[in-house]
């Protein structure tokens, strides 16, 4: 699993024109996910929750989403997982089939959930436009 975490001010998914998720202050979560990763999906969310990357008093990372009851946008993205090594053409082999990544990412969602945020998502392989304003800029890649 590859997820890159954007720390935002505001974003929003769009397919077809129409807003399909959209939150406030939060995480943008753009998530690859890889066969192997059944059985990492509650460690990584956990992780996500717990991940102080929010600013307190002093403007410190001191805080996790949960501190500044924040709101978390999640996308699947299976582009995050490709091979540029053999050459010009990106390879997504890594990547999980779609019968296999959605389950899988829907139980991710589920287990972000759990923590009582406002989780809201794009939809699974579809062509959708990410508009957001990135807090900081914050970005960090979990692996």
């Amino acid at each position: 699993m590859k997820i890159v975490i954007q720390r935002v001010k505001k974003a929003s998914i769009k397919v077809d024109n129409k807003t399909v998720g959209q939150i406030e202050q939060g995480l943008l979560l753009l998530v690859g996910i890889e066969d192997k990763d059944r059985d990492r999906v509650e460690n990584i969310s956990e992780k996500i929750l717990k991940l102080r990357i929010f600013g307190d008093g002093n403007d410190k990372m001191n805080l996790s989403i949960q501190d500044v009851r924040g709101e978390i946008l999640a996308v699947s993205q299976f582009t995050l997982l490709a091979d540029c090594s053999g050459g010009n053409r990106p390879s997504f082999v890594k990547a999980a089939p779609p019968e296999t990544a959605k389950p899988l990412f829907e139980k991710f969602v589920n287990e972000l959930k759990k923590s009582g945020l406002k989780v809201e998502t794009g939809l699974f392989g579809a062509k959708m436009e990410v508009e957001l304003v990135n807090d900081g800029p914050v970005t960090i890649i979990l692996e």
